[in-house]
């Protein structure tokens, strides 16, 4: 092998040992914690308010599969996502699918925010005691956006820190 070979194959061994090293740390950075073990309960007893101060229990969607969205509307991958998240809830309601959106944001910009794009799903105000109710859910950056996917049983069986994807929706699909 030529010296030029040689320093060629040693910078793309370098370049992939980065390449792994970048992957590993996105993986461990992104991976959802642990739920708490009180966390489940303490959701289904929560009781918040929609964006105009109508009570929203989150009991209502106890029985059946439940899709949970922490989003604000200054996080763009949050609002890149929520018409994505409208078409499953059009399409997977008749299948007993929920959406609830809970907004870690201001009533204000909430409102203003729906009026421009409609949300077919019930949002909820979470307000910043949102990030904290998603870190006990299983989200230790409290970052935003973050789904979970509870079952019929009211047990969380999925997790994702970022924006979703079709692939995860119709994969989450499956669950229920």
């Amino acid at each position: 092998m030529t010296p030029r070979r040689r320093a060629l194959a040693g910078w793309i061994a370098v370049g992939g040992a980065a390449a792994a090293a970048g992957a590993g740390v996105a993986w461990w950075r992104y991976r959802p914690g642990p739920v708490f073990s009180e966390a489940e309960a303490a959701f289904w007893a929560l009781q918040l308010d929609d964006p105009q101060g109508a009570p929203v229990a989150m009991s209502m969607f106890q029985g059946r599969p439940l899709l949970v969205n922490f989003w604000a509307t200054w996080c763009p991958p949050c609002v890149e996502e929520l018409p994505l998240l409208n078409r499953f809830h059009e399409a997977r309601s008749g299948q007993g699918w929920q959406v609830v959106g809970l907004a870690v944001d201001q009533p204000s910009a909430v409102r203003q925010f729906v009026q421009k794009l409609p949300l077919r799903f019930p949002v909820a105000m979470a307000g910043l005691g949102g990030t904290e109710l998603s870190r006990r859910l299983g989200n230790p950056s409290g970052g935003l956006p973050y789904t979970v996917v509870f079952g019929a049983e009211g047990r969380v069986l999925h997790r994702k820190i970022g924006k979703v994807s079709e692939a995860d929706l119709d994969q989450w699909a499956q669950l229920g």
